[in-house]
């Protein structure tokens, strides 16, 4: 677009990361499908796919602070220390899975993630016929290692976390839907970063996208949790598992 530049991205430029962060922000706090928008924009402003990556894994932090900002009495409505014990086994998957991405390269791992989103998109629709079977009894292994699996891969590659984080929990817990949505986004943005630390150690960021993408997801996470509130549960989930399978289709093509 030309212009002054910053870090080899023009205002015009980073004015659109800004706004694709708004955008990012809202469809990830609403679906944990934020890579779907923020990705393509980044790679479309110039980076490479692992610059992309990591400056990208940095901007979403942004969701998990704006909808957490705006849902503080849902997050610490339950039992505090299995809060505390959620964002502890975040962060620890988060950061192996920032150091695999640095150590391993993408490709590595490229094959089966659209076969992952796919299979957590199912979940997620026959997650209340999967509960109902299931009966009042929650899986704590199940959650507790699928977790930390979860936060790994969202800290690795990140794309449809949000979808998985959902079809795990609503499957292995008692969790209610509409908590399930904000503590999605906390405890993956918990996952962001600390592998962002990582990657401003040893990996290729871009600060002036990643800051603008950060703003702009800052923004449309703040606005998510207002807008869930109009949505049907139902609905809501229809989408989210609709919208896993277009990013696995999506992935699949590119």
């Amino acid at each position: 677009m030309g212009g002054i530049e910053i870090l080899g991205l023009d205002i015009g430029t980073l004015a659109l990361i800004a706004l694709a962060g708004v955008g990012t922000g809202i469809v990830g706090y609403l679906t944990g499908l934020a890579s779907l928008v923020s990705y393509p924009v980044l790679l479309a402003a110039g980076l490479s796919p692992v610059a992309a990556n990591v400056s990208n894994t940095l901007g979403l932090v942004g969701v998990g602070v704006g909808s957490t900002a705006r849902a503080m009495r849902t997050v610490t409505g339950g039992s505090r220390r299995t809060l505390a014990a959620q964002l502890a086994v975040s962060a620890v998957g988060g950061g192996l899975g920032g150091t695999l991405l640095l150590v391993a390269g993408e490709s590595s791992f490229t094959a089966i993630v659209p076969w992952l989103i796919v299979l957590a998109s199912v979940l997620l629709l026959l997650s209340p016929r999967i509960s109902r079977m299931r009966g009042e009894d929650p899986n704590p292994v199940l959650y507790w290692v699928g977790l930390f699996l979860v936060c790994c891969y969202g800290g690795y590659f990140g794309a449809g976390a949000g979808v998985m984080y959902l079809a795990l929990t609503l499957i292995a817990t008692s969790e209610l839907f509409t908590r399930a949505m904000v503590v999605k986004s906390l405890l993956l943005g918990v996952s962001n970063l600390v592998a962002s630390v990582i990657f401003i150690a040893y990996g290729p960021v871009n600060w002036a996208a990643a800051i603008a993408l950060g703003l702009g997801c800052l923004v449309g996470g703040n606005v998510g949790p207002v807008i869930q509130r109009l949505i049907p549960e139902q609905v809501l989930r229809a989408v989210v598992a609709g919208g896993g399978f277009f990013l696995a289709a999506w992935l699949w093509l590119s």
